[in-house]
């Protein structure tokens, strides 16, 4: 009979060879092993990690970058818009002067002993215009005028806001007037640029070398002026004490020995920054005469948008006043050749435009040929109080003609602006707007389309299409045209 053995405890069983314990050295380097390959796995986590932190870093600067542009474009478009609305506004303001002068004729009547001359209603149009302006304007509108806007609806400019400046170019030396290439208006446009740089003052200025390194008198530069817009080939003699014809050089010979050479335009000047082109005209002769504060326009002293050679007496700056008198006054004349004259009647001129508050100061040319002798009944005080004396023209009838007290073309500075947070965005404009031929705002029919009234037209096809529409389309605005647009 077989006998039943017990089976072997578990502990003492056959160990297969596989599963046999790891020496401890073995067990060591297997975890060595294991080690790596984690801290391997642990570096291409992070390297993952960083470039999608770079990533989305780029993708936030550039969406930042995106969303900042798109903002400065909005905001730019609005700023531009609000330029040109305060532009238009300021139009329409100078188109109802007529009428604003019309009412006030009976209380300055009697001031100006008869007809009132035109009143400067653009030096307050940032008062007046206020109320179509942000609330800041809003506020200094009702400050100027008195009036409730409480009961008002739709005023003012959200978002948005304007800021205005108007100069009168008629009230400055157009150099343009020797396109003309009449005798005349060149010898008067000599004698007032002659007049304007003649004082000792101005000596070093002509004494050093001009931006192309050459030595230009103010005869030269005043020739230069007139050369650059007149038809003739030869250079100009810019002397108003010759009288007698003179065989001068060619106009084109100085231009065309520059390092880059060009020619003269032979036509009138397009825009003010063409001045830079003539001959002279740097830096320097650019901020003495012709814009001596870039920040107020209206001190500049030369333009080339004058309706006409004359000059307003009402608005002209006290520099292009001097230099008007200057070129009329009798040779030898002290104010003319004096600094301290000169500094005299500019200050004078100063404090009689502040005295005038805002009014007209002359009602005619005669009224300051009157004033120059001493005698205009208030402000001829106070050329006696600062001891300047009178002063004697060659002609007073000659006197008259290169004066007036109406201006038909202006300048007008708009800058829009918006504010978004810390963020402003400004954008400038400058247009010009000639009146001439402009028909009263009585002419007009009550508005078009865009709100500004439109001449009536007495034609056979009123639609957009025909004769009718182009007659329209063509037809004097009573807001003026602009001839000239520039934005910044």
């Amino acid at each position: 009979m077989a006998t039943r053995t017990s089976p072997e405890p578990r502990s003492r069983r056959a160990t297969p060879r596989s599963a046999e314990p790891l020496p401890r050295a073995s067990r060591t380097a297997l975890f060595a092993r294991r080690g790596r390959r984690r801290g391997v796995a642990f570096v291409l986590v992070l390297g993952a990690l960083t470039i999608l932190s770079v990533m989305l870093t780029e993708i936030q600067d550039e969406s930042s970058a995106e969303l900042a542009s798109a903002l400065q474009v909005r905001d730019a478009l609005v700023a531009e818009y609000a330029a040109k609305s305060g532009t238009n506004l300021v139009r329409l303001l100078i188109a109802s002067e007529p009428t604003i002068r019309k009412g006030l004729t009976p209380m300055l009547g009697m001031l100006f002993g008869g007809e009132v001359p035109q009143i400067p209603v653009w030096e307050f149009s940032e008062q007046v215009l206020g109320v179509f302006n942000d609330a800041a304007g809003t506020e200094a509108f009702v400050s100027f005028s008195g009036l409730d806007l409480g009961k008002g609806k739709n005023l003012g400019l959200p978002g948005a806001a304007f800021e205005l400046r108007v100069v009168d170019e008629d009230s400055k030396i157009n150099v343009n007037a020797a396109a003309r290439d009449d005798t005349f208006s060149q010898v008067r446009l000599i004698a007032q640029l002659s007049a304007l740089m003649a004082g000792p003052q101005y000596d070093p200025l002509f004494e050093r070398r001009d931006r192309d390194g050459n030595y230009s008198d103010r005869q030269t530069i005043c020739a230069a002026l007139i050369d650059w817009v007149d038809s003739k080939q030869d250079m100009t003699l810019c002397d108003p004490t010759v009288e007698t014809a003179q065989q001068m050089p060619a106009e084109d010979s100085y231009y065309e020995l520059l390092d880059v050479p060009y020619s003269r335009k032979n036509a009138a000047f397009d825009s003010l920054e063409e001045l830079r082109r003539v001959r002279g005209v740097g830096d320097d002769f650019w901020a003495t005469f012709v814009d001596p504060d870039p920040e107020e326009p209206r001190k500049r002293t030369i333009t080339v948008w004058g309706s006409s050679g004359a000059v307003n007496v009402n608005t002209a700056p006290p520099q292009t006043l001097l230099a008007l008198v200057c070129s009329l006054a009798r040779e030898g004349t002290r104010l003319c050749v004096d600094p301290l004259e000169m500094q005299k009647f500019l200050t004078l001129a100063t404090l009689a435009r502040m005295f005038t508050t805002g009014l007209p100061p002359f009602s005619s040319p005669k009224a300051f040929i009157n004033l120059l002798k001493g005698k205009h009944p208030l402000l001829g005080e106070f050329m006696k109080a600062a001891g300047l004396e009178p002063i004697e023209l060659k002609s007073e009838a000659e006197a008259e003609k290169q004066m007036s007290t109406e201006s038909k073309v202006f300048s007008i500075y708009a800058v829009g602006v918006v504010r978004s947070g810390k963020r402003e965005s400004r954008v400038r404009t400058h247009t010009v707007v000639d009146f001439r031929n402009a028909p009263a705002p009585a002419e007009q029919t009550p508005s078009d389309a865009s709100g500004i009234g439109v001449p009536v037209q007495q034609t056979g096809d009123t639609g957009t299409g025909g004769q009718g529409g182009i007659a329209r389309a063509v037809a004097p605005s009573p807001s003026g045209n602009v001839i000239y647009f520039r934005m910044e």
